[in-house]
């Protein structure tokens, strides 16, 4: 049961009658009480009144019987205690609940979540780690909300390096398999050649021709470079319990036929004009430092296509033939306004019609150290694999190290940069993914003592209900965290949870309690467990019974 939206419904009423107008109750948890509403200030100037009147007006009128005690606090806060009577019932419901009093929605929509996104023929390194994080908690939360979600994994798959990459393959006899081994050092030897071998600079560039003209053997050879890449790819997600698999592959290339069609649908529209011989488009809003027209470039002077068209052409599908009705691209913040652009035109087109949205997920940077851009000590990208095998060789278990990774990038407003501190992240207490995990398996332990189920619960003790209060804002964190796409949401509400129980166990004897409350405090505690070990589900973390 989600108290936060029980109160606020009962509360509404009132603020309508005193205010007039329908109000937001705005009621929050508070360190002052279980929950508080300040909406009262926020009204007194519109009203011409004292807040604390206000307050007083509003507790007058409103009807909050067998829920909560509501008082008047400070200079127009209402505060609201629950009721006795209301926590237990609340809690015993959630209990009873496979799904922990989380409804599935009633309003399901088909979410078409753009994340991770590697390239071809490249080790994916630490840039590409939290797309692949964040993107994947989105994915199971929205998922377990009752949301058809479509994973899509835009790969780098297409354009000018590939000519370069095929003509090195073939080079070396075909052998995508023996040849490929090593993705970053096969890259780098082709780049090599392609900047120092006048003849192999001349081959590669034919090669693109040949290859984007539909070339039977250098389009077989590229299929190679891909599926050798996808297998690696699979295997990272593998390690990092991420849900995109093989059929979630949909590369740049996949729109290549669309281009000229998406050419011809803006230009028809007259979106499109002509700038120094590329088509540009000139959506309302954007302009450079020097306040001219920014443009989007859809077609190249040389008549190539670049990020912009492929974008145009796959939002299109998504929109389209998908019927996606919340479309989310997880990809760094500084693509900011080349995404609100491509949103702007497609909008402008009527790719994006009314009741479909469109939004960047935009994230920070992974930071050293020192405070830059994670780099290698030869200032080079670092490896993604390099950061797991280094967490997982630190950690007691790859569980422990994997799920620290994760629960370092996603315990943080995603739109900030962090420091990645192996010794941070491993840390058993905190706000870590290790004092998390270590919290479950201590309540695993105690069952493991105890022998006994749990039993009815009751709550008399301030430790029992500010644990009970947190467990019954789980609804609203991952509500909250899945509407917003912000899984720091989830992950904060967590390590809240887990700091809650912490405090409870340190007051409230559990296993050395009188029978009925034994059997109490051992239903709080088997709550806490399960409600922990969802919640990381959820972020894509593991809860291991031992540590």
């Amino acid at each position: 049961m989600n108290l936060e939206s029980l109160l606020q419904d009962r509360l509404a009423p009132a603020f309508e009658a005193v205010a007039g107008r329908p109000v937001d109750p705005a009621v929050r948890s508070s360190p002052h009480a279980d929950f508080q509403s300040g909406v009262a200030l926020a009204l007194a100037r519109e009203l011409g009144r004292p807040p604390r009147e206000i307050a007083a007006d509003v507790r007058a009128k409103s009807d909050l019987d067998g829920l909560a005690e509501i008082e008047v606090s400070g200079p127009g806060f209402l505060n609201l205690t629950v009721s006795d009577n209301l926590l237990t019932a609340s809690l015993h419901e959630m209990a009873a609940d496979e799904r922990l009093g989380v409804p599935v929605t009633a309003t399901p929509e088909r979410v078409v979540l753009d994340y991770s996104g590697p390239n071809v023929a490249k080790e994916m390194h630490v840039g590409h780690l939290r797309s692949t994080i964040i993107g994947d908690a989105l994915a199971r939360m929205l998922e377990w909300l009752g949301h058809d979600v479509v994973r899509v994994n835009h790969l780098g798959d297409w354009g000018t390096p590939f000519g370069m990459l095929v003509e090195h393959l073939l080079d070396l006899g075909g052998d995508a398999e023996h040849s490929i081994s090593d993705l970053t050092a096969f890259y780098q030897a082709a780049r090599v050649k392609f900047d120092t071998d006048d003849d192999f600079r001349t081959r590669a560039r034919l090669r693109v021709v040949a290859l984007q003209s539909g070339d039977p053997r250098s389009r077989e050879l590229w299929r190679k470079l891909v599926a050798q890449s996808e297998r690696y790819f699979l295997d990272v997600y593998h390690r990092l319990d991420v849900t995109l698999g093989p059929e979630d592959f949909a590369g740049e290339s996949r729109y290549q036929d669309d281009l000229d069609g998406v050419v011809a649908a803006l230009t028809e529209q007259g979106l499109l004009t002509e700038s120094d011989g590329a088509l540009c488009a000139f959506p309302d809003g954007f302009t450079g430092r020097d306040g001219v027209p920014l443009p989007l470039i859809v077609r190249k002077a040389d008549g190539g296509y670049g990020y912009a068209a492929t974008d145009l052409a796959a939002l299109r599908y998504r929109a389209g033939e998908l019927g996606g009705q919340r479309l989310l691209y997880v990809v760094g913040s500084p693509q900011q306004v080349h995404f609100a652009m491509v949103f702007a035109v497609a909008r402008a087109a009527g790719w994006l019609p009314a009741g479909v949205t469109a939004e960047h997920i935009g994230f920070g940077s992974i930071l050293g150290a020192d405070g830059k851009m994670l780099k290698t000590r030869a200032g080079g990208t670092v490896k993604l694999a390099e950061l797991l095998d280094e967490a997982v060789e630190r950690a007691s278990a790859p569980e422990i190290g994997i799920g620290a990774i994760k629960y370092a990038d996603l315990s943080g407003d995603r739109r900030g940069d962090y420091v990645f501190d192996v010794d941070r992240m491993l840390a058993s207490t905190g706000n870590t993914g290790p004092y998390l995990q270590m919290a479950y398996a201590r309540i695993r332990s105690i069952f493991r003592k105890a022998g006994t189920e749990p039993g009815p619960m009751t709550v008399t003790e301030p430790a029992e209900r500010a644990l009970a209060l947190a467990l019954l804002g789980f609804e609203a964190a991952v509500t909250a965290a899945a509407g917003s796409a912000e899984p720091h949401r989830l992950a904060v509400y967590l390590h809240d949870l887990a700091q809650a129980f912490s405090v409870f166990y340190e007051r409230c004897p559990v296993l050395r309690a009188e029978p009925d409350v034994r059997a109490s405090r051992l239903g709080l505690a088997d709550l806490t467990a399960r409600t922990l070990r969802t919640g990381l589900f959820l972020l894509g973390i593991g809860a291991p019974d031992e540590i």
